[in-house]
């Protein structure tokens, strides 16, 4: 009668017995992970199940995959202005600035008429060896007809761009020949230079440009200083004018070179990211060099992490214009697809504990879009007291106040000049008539200026060639009424442009770069800075004491 009574209760038992265990399981579940199981459930689960639905039930056809490539993008947007979605074929052109080569036929070229006109050459590349010359216009790749409208720079990149190793064939119409002249080229690898120019300003002062903030900026910097090391320079300009940043690490490593030992750098913090400092290791070669720094709007996240560092470290005087304001830290995170994100994960901080990154809303911000037309409208370009100070002071080694939340602000201010600029200058510059009239002139003058090898030889040949006259008639015909009074009062702007354009057509960035820095006022006002001795800055002098004397 006992086991008559246990077996009746054992299937109540133990089903009483699951249920205990689920809701102590859940419990346990929902304590440890805190809401991440209800934020599966509420939104990924959701997800998932609408795409269901809509692969099911539609009344079209509908691509799934092209639907989640286009809401993977708009889903980062809600979150910051800089965590992106890269597709996979775009990856490869994402990265290879910053990785310092990529595998091709090392060309610079050009897409005018709907042909590929090759503007450079890269020196002992693939294409300079297997006999292409600047000039060349590409009519075919492998045996097929490559012109009209289906030429665009992506589909260039991606004929030419290749696996190391791989042949590629090329036809091209040449200057002086009547018939195609075929060519089969090896790629190889084609280096991506950071370090655009380095040379003697003057005898004592070394000019550095660094470009980006890629995986060889460290060594090419290296290469940069012992050359000018060779020509004895003691005083040093690094330009960081226009560059967009890159590599953290790399503007760490640039940083060292020119820090005493133990001096904070950087560091980053985020919510899932503990703070992590960067400090100097005391190794650098160049810790007592007298250093200027050159920065603009255009300077950004790498390139503000190393102007910060030599700024609240007291080690160098920054010259220019304001900074763009980026302090946030991506990460990159690659799918199966080859595809990848690149997520905000922290913010970094300079050594006074500011974060320069400047103010947005989370989604999409019109206004930090066009912040830079923003700040030109309101005058900062021209005028140091139109900068904008939110927020609370920081302090450098030596006691100066320095802010943040927008940038770093330059210790020497020097306005952008616009007192030639006319509307026929802008029309001009801004619908790239500059640019095509420059590529013309060189491709049709070319076999007379092959011969210059150097910046001051074609300089002196360009002086007697009255281009600004040329441009003039050449952009009538294109659409840009002949102005002469404002032509002449923005000659030596058009001049300048339209000779600088050509000299990088010819020669190179180094020699463009060279050219421009000639009556440079953020040059000359570096060059003011050694000359009094003040590229260390100071620290504050203290104000008068008020109490009088008994």
């Amino acid at each position: 009668m006992k086991n008559e009574n246990k077996n009746r209760f054992m299937p109540l038992l133990m089903a009483l017995c699951v249920v205990i265990g689920v809701i102590i399981g859940s419990f346990y579940a929902n304590h440890f992970s805190g809401n991440r199981l209800t934020i599966i459930n509420n939104g990924s689960n959701r997800l998932n199940n609408l795409l269901r639905i809509i692969d099911d039930q539609y009344v079209d056809k509908v691509n799934v995959d092209s639907l989640v490539e286009n809401a993977i993008p708009e889903i980062l947007a809600e979150l910051d202005p800089h965590s992106v979605y890269i597709n996979a074929k775009d990856v490869q052109a994402a990265t290879d600035d910053l990785k310092g080569s990529f595998s091709g036929v090392g060309i610079e070229f050009t897409i005018r008429e709907d042909t590929i006109r090759v503007q450079n050459v890269i020196r002992n590349g693939p294409a300079e060896k297997a006999g292409i010359i600047a000039g060349d216009k590409i009519i075919a790749v492998d045996g097929k007809k490559f012109v009209g409208k289906e030429v665009t720079n992506e589909e260039a990149m991606r004929r030419l761009k290749g696996p190391k190793g791989s042949k590629v064939k090329i036809g091209v119409k040449r200057y002086g020949r009547t018939s195609p002249v075929n060519f089969e080229i090896t790629r190889g690898e084609i280096p991506t230079k950071t370090v655009t120019a380095s040379y003697m300003l003057d005898d004592e002062t070394g000019y550095i440009k660094v470009k980006s903030f890629g995986e060889k900026t460290y060594p090419e910097l290296l290469i940069a200083l012992a050359n000018l090391q060779q020509q004895g320079f003691s005083n040093l300009v690094i330009d960081l004018r226009d560059n967009t940043g890159g590599y953290l690490q790399s503007a760490v490593q640039m940083a060292y070179e020119f820090l005493p030992a133990k001096k904070l750098v950087v560091y980053t913090e985020g919510r899932k990211s503990p703070r992590q400092d960067y400090h100097s290791d005391g190794h650098g070669a160049y810790q007592k060099m007298p250093l200027v720094v050159l920065i603009n709007e255009g300077s950004a996240s790498a390139a503000e992490i190393f102007a910060g560092a030599m700024q609240d470290n007291d080690r160098a005087t920054i010259i220019g214009r304001r900074s763009f304001g980026k302090g946030l830290v991506q990460q990159q995170i690659p799918f199966p697809d080859g595809s990848m994100i690149r997520l905000t994960v922290a913010r970094y901080y300079t050594p006074s504990g500011r974060c320069i990154q400047k103010p947005y809303t989370d989604g999409e911000d019109a206004s930090y879009a066009t912040d830079l037309l923003s700040r030109y409208q309101h005058g900062e370009f021209f005028y140091q007291d139109s900068i904008p100070h939110t927020g609370p002071a920081y302090h450098t080694a030596n006691g100066r106040e320095v802010y943040g939340g927008g940038g770093v602000t330059p210790d020497i201010f020097v306005p952008e000049d616009t007192s030639n600029v006319t509307s026929y200058y802008k029309r001009a510059a801004m619908t790239g008539l500059i640019l095509q009239f420059a590529f013309s002139y060189t491709d049709n003058n070319r076999q007379k200026m092959k011969d210059f090898r150097e910046l001051l030889q074609l300089e002196k040949y360009l002086k007697k060639q009255r281009l600004v006259d040329q441009f003039a008639s050449y952009a009538d015909k294109n659409g840009l009424r002949r102005r002469n009074l404002m032509i002449r009062k923005s000659y030596a702007l058009l001049n300048k442009y339209i000779n600088a354009r050509i000299i990088y057509n010819m020669l190179d960035e180094q020699a463009l770069t060279q050219y421009l820095n000639q009556d440079d006022p953020v040059i000359a006002s570096a060059m003011d800075v050694f000359k009094r001795n003040a590229s260390f800055p100071k620290a504050p002098e203290k104000p008068m004491s008020t109490k009088k004397k008994k």
